[in-house]
């Protein structure tokens, strides 16, 4: 799958959720040059992406204590324009960097902020950091001084509203005998893909730089380690689910995800103002329209929790210099 599609693929799921009694949809032929749109999902769940991670790069840049810097193909994406974000992931597939795996974003200590600045204006800018090999020794240095890197994940959903939000685990037979809950409950996860771990752990490994997995709900967002998403999957406390996840083009793909239940997670941050969610379109050259909400605006505060994380992470990285 092309990654310009990768990245605006969502689970069909969801698309039943927000469309469930919707008759056909008069843009599904829509056209972007030259890959078809089927339905406003796809770019709601793009906006909803941009949105999210850079709240939480704005909470992190509030604490004065940490800053983040988007890193990965997503995260150094163009976030205003879905044909420059085309555009961008088609020079990656020309740069034979199209299924490349790097964590979104890098968090750094502020008193890191000028040597950061430094490296990133040195390889061209945050848009360069992709296409710039982790061999180089700038990123190296980059690397060697970030405290955490983070995989970002986003889900349409109020948590504190989910039906099964806080409800305690309970003995499951499924999970012989472990804690859990019943199949089909509904309640705030963070998620992780079965075909990323291999690459996550890769990386992890390589950089000696520990990846966190932070899921970002409208309201809340929780926090997990890698090193513990592994450990719960290892011990039997978390199976895999089958997802199926359709393209922009139509194309569909069936892979294993696992949800952890957010009582594993740490409480990441929450928010305090509400994005506002504006009505948005796109037309292509012939005048073919594509109407979408957009997120726009809203704030959000890091949880003490997360903040003693970084601040562990901090410690950590200190004494392992």
């Amino acid at each position: 799958m092309h990654a310009f599609e990768k990245a605006l693929s969502v689970a069909t799921e969801e698309i039943e959720f927000w469309f469930r009694g919707v008759g056909k949809l008069v843009w599904e032929n829509y056209e972007l040059n030259p890959r078809r749109l089927r339905g406003s999902d796809f770019l709601m769940r793009w906006s909803q992406g941009v949105w999210s991670e850079g709240r939480l790069v704005e909470a992190v840049e509030k604490t004065e204590k940490y800053f983040a810097l988007p890193y990965g193909p997503s995260g150094t994406a163009p976030d205003s324009d879905v044909r420059e974000l085309e555009i961008y992931f088609e020079r990656l597939e020309r740069a034979g960097l199209g299924k490349l795996k790097r964590p979104d974003l890098l968090i750094f200590k502020v008193a890191d902020r000028k040597t950061v600045e430094r490296l990133v204006r040195d390889v061209g800018g945050a848009g360069e950091l992709p296409f710039t090999p982790e061999r180089d020794a700038r990123l190296q240095e980059l690397l060697a001084t970030a405290i955490i890197a983070v995989e970002c994940e986003n889900s349409l959903w109020r948590a504190k509203q989910m039906r099964d939000y806080n409800h305690p685990l309970r003995p499951q037979r499924r999970l012989g005998g472990k804690p859990g809950l019943r199949k089909g409950a509904v309640l705030p996860t963070v998620i992780l893909k079965e075909e990323d771990r291999e690459p996550l752990r890769s990386w992890q490994t390589s950089h000696e730089l520990p990846v966190h997995i932070w899921h970002v709900f409208f309201d809340l967002a929780f926090g997990l380690t890698f090193k513990d998403a592994e450990r719960l999957i290892k011990d039997g406390l978390i199976e895999p689910t089958p997802q199926v996840f359709q393209a922009p083009g139509g194309a569909t793909t069936r892979k294993d995800i696992f949800k952890f239940y957010h009582h594993y997670a740490y409480s990441l941050a929450e928010s305090l103002v509400e994005p506002t969610l504006v009505a948005d379109s796109i037309t292509d050259q012939n005048g073919h329209i594509l109407p979408y909400v957009r997120f726009q605006g809203g704030s959000w505060r890091l949880a003490q929790e997360a903040l003693g994380r970084l601040d562990e992470a901090a410690a950590s990285r200190r004494k392992s210099r």
